[in-house]
C-alpha cells in the first residue's frame, strides 16, 4: 500500500483525523520513509550515478594496470576504497543519507577484487597468466587468481553487511558468487576431463546456481522478514535472472517441454503470492507470454491472424494484470488460507 499527502488529507475531510493529527501523522511517514527505496528522481540519481562511478573507476583501474603495475593498481584501488568508506561513513552516520552513504560502501567493496589482483601481482610465488604461456597454464594460473578475487569480494561484502545494514550490499555479494560458480565449474571440467575450454552454453551451470540463489534468498527472506530493510530482494533478482535465462535460453519452451515450461512459469506466479514477491510474477507472466508467443507463431505462421493474435495475447495480458490488481488481497486470502498451517507458518512476513 503506497500512501501519498490525498490520502492523509482524504481522511481530515472524512473526520478521521484531526488537521493536527494529519499534519502530524504525514511528517512522521516523510520521515520513516526518506531511507527507503523509492523510484523517485533522487533514487535513481543516486543508483544512476554509483553505476557511473563503477564504469569509470573500472576503465581507470584498467589504464592504471597498464600504467603503473600491480603495485600502483593496489594502492589506487585500497585508496579510493578508503575515500569512498569514508565518504559514505559521512552520510550514513552523520547526515542521515542511508542510500548514497550505503551506495558508496558498496561502491568500497567492489573495489575489492582489483586490490586483490594487483596484490596477487606482487607474490612472486603466485604467477601471473600471460597469453604466450601454455594453454593448460595459462587456464589455471587465471582461474585460481578469479576464484581468489570472488572469495575475497564475498568476504568483504559479508563484512560490509554486518556493520552497514544496507540491502543492496547482498548484489557484489550474489555477483562473485555467480562467478565463482562459472570459475568452479570449469575448474572441475578441466581436472576431470582435461579440457580447458569450457562452453557457457551449458546453462545448467546459470539454472542450478539460479536455484541455489533463490533458496538462499528464501532463507535470508524468512530471517529478516521482521526487519523493515528487504535484504532477499536482490537474492531473488539474481537468482531469478539466473534460473529463468538458463531455463529459456536450454530451449525447454521449444524444442524441450513446452508443459514443463509452463507449469514451471505457472509456479513462479503462485510463488508471488506466497513470498509477497512480485519479481516472480513478472518472470512467470513473461514465461508464458514467450511460450503462447511461440504457439501463435507456429499456429498462425504466415498469415493474417499471427498480428491478430498477438493484439488478443497483449490485451488478455493487460485485463489479466489489472484483475490481479484489482483483486491482489483476495487472491492471496484464497491461496494462503487453503495451505496447512505448517506451510503458512514457514512462509516470509508482509514487509510494510
Amino acid at each position: 500500500m503506497k500512501i501519498v499527502k490525498k490520502d492523509i488529507d482524504w481522511a481530515v475531510l472524512e473526520g478521521i483525523l484531526s488537521p493536527e493529527q494529519g499534519e502530524s501523522l504525514w511528517n512522521a511517514l516523510q520521515k520513516r520513509t526518506s531511507n527507503r527505496p523509492q523510484f523517485n528522481f533522487a533514487n535513481v540519481a543516486y543508483y544512476f550515478g554509483a553505476f557511473i562511478v563503477l564504469s569509470g573507476m573500472s576503465w581507470f583501474m584498467t589504464l592504471a594496470w597498464e600504467e603503473f603495475g600491480g603495485k600502483g593498481l593496489l594502492f589506487l584501488a585500497c585508496f579510493y576504497a578508503f575515500l569512498f568508506v569514508l565518504a559514505g561513513n559521512t552520510l550514513w552516520f552523520k547526515q542521515n543519507l542511508k542510500i548514497p552513504g550505503g551506495l558508496l560502501f558498496t561502491i568500497a567493496v567492489c573495489m575489492t577484487p582489483l586490490a586483490v589482483f594487483g596484490l596477487v601481482s606482487q607474490i612472486e610465488s603466485w604467477p601471473i597468466p600471460y597469453l604466450y604461456d601454455a594453454p593448460y597454464t595459462y587456464f589455471i594460473q587465471e582461474k585460481s587468481i578469479f576464484i581468489l578475487m570472488e572469495l575475497a569480494t564475498i568476504l568483504v561484502g559479508l563484512i560490509a553487511i554486518k556493520f552497514i545494514k544496507f540491502p543492496f550490499l547482498t548484489a557484489p555479494i550474489a555477483l562473485a558468487f555467480g562467478f565463482l560458480s562459472i570459475h568452479l565449474t570449469a575448474v572441475s571440467v578441466f581436472y576431470t576431463t582435461g579440457e580447458t575450454w569450457w562452453s557457457y552454453q551449458d546453462y545448467w551451470v546459470f539454472f542450478w546456481f539460479g536455484l541455489i540463489c533463490l533458496m538462499v534468498a528464501y532463507w535470508v527472506d524468512v530471517k529478516t522478514s521482521r526487519i523493515e530493510e528487504d535484504y532477499a530482494f536482490w537474492l531473488y533478482l539474481f537468482g531469478l535472472m539466473s534460473f529463468w535465462f538458463s531455463m529459456t535460453f536450454m530451449g525447454l519452451a521449444f524444442s524441450g517441454n513446452p508443459l514443463i515450461y509452463l507449469f514451471i512459469n505457472l509456479g513462479l506466479i503462485l510463488l508471488s503470492v506466497l513470498l509477497h514477491r512480485r519479481v516472480f510474477i513478472v518472470f512467470g507472466s513473461l514465461g508464458i507470454s514467450l511460450l503462447l508467443y511461440d504457439l501463435s507463431y507456429r499456429t498462425f505462421q504466415g498469415s493474417l491472424l499471427f498480428p491478430l493474435t498477438l493484439m488478443v495475447l497483449g490485451l488478455l495480458v493487460i485485463y489479466a494484470g489489472i484483475q490481479y490488481q484489482r483483486n491482489e488481497e483476495a487472491i492471496e486470502r484464497l491461496i494462503v488460507g487453503n495451505l496447512p498451517m505448517s506451510i503458512r507458518d514457514i512462509l516470509p512476513r508482509r514487509r510494510s
